[in-house]
């Protein structure tokens, strides 16, 4: 068995009092630039600290990343414009129940229905309503038909176009995006 008197065994730090009191420096694999002496290395001779440039501003760097969308997923396509689709059509029928609302406080209705009215009667008929016939569940009943056809039809158009892309992305790639990162 091999003892070592002098000093601690080999990879050990050792325990001396002046070393104890400077912060530990790990081994480094090259030597430091300027022979490790007070230059701007950062090796363990002298305790010589890099220090930066002065009057030399930096500007954060900004990753950018060249991708290529080579494939779209007809089933993810089908699922989001079906959800999407379904929000329009939502949107349509509260916007025509609105417009109505309020094209019937204005009364526009009222106004037109009775110009028409004059126009369109003889002396025993009293003629078109359009009072009745622009009525807002008529209405309404007539814009969530439009909305429905609306869904079915975008998310049908939608899928039709992942696939058609997916078959001209094999012929030319596909598109390419450029991403950039903020910092």
């Amino acid at each position: 068995m091999t003892t070592y008197d002098k000093g601690a065994l080999p990879g050990e730090r050792s325990a001396a009092p002046q070393q104890a009191a400077q912060p530990y420096h790990p081994p480094q694999a090259y030597a430091a630039q300027g022979g490790g002496t007070g230059g701007s290395g950062g090796g363990t001779g002298g305790g010589a600290m890099r220090r930066p440039r002065t009057g030399v501003q930096t500007m954060p760097r900004t990753r950018k990343a060249r991708l290529r969308v080579a494939k779209a997923d007809p089933w993810s396509v089908m699922k989001v414009s079906f959800l999407l689709s379904i929000a329009l059509g939502i949107c349509t029928v509260v916007a025509a129940a609105v417009l109505w609302m309020v094209m019937d406080a204005m009364g526009v209705f009222s106004t037109v229905g009775g110009t028409i009215s004059e126009a369109t009667g003889s002396n025993e008929n009293n003629g078109f309503d359009l009072q009745a016939f622009l009525s807002l569940p008529r209405v309404l009943i007539f814009t969530s038909v439009i909305a429905v056809i609306d869904v079915v039809l975008a998310t049908a158009l939608a899928t039709l176009g992942a696939f058609i892309y997916n078959l001209s992305a094999g012929f030319v790639g596909g598109v390419e995006l450029t991403l950039a990162e903020d910092e």
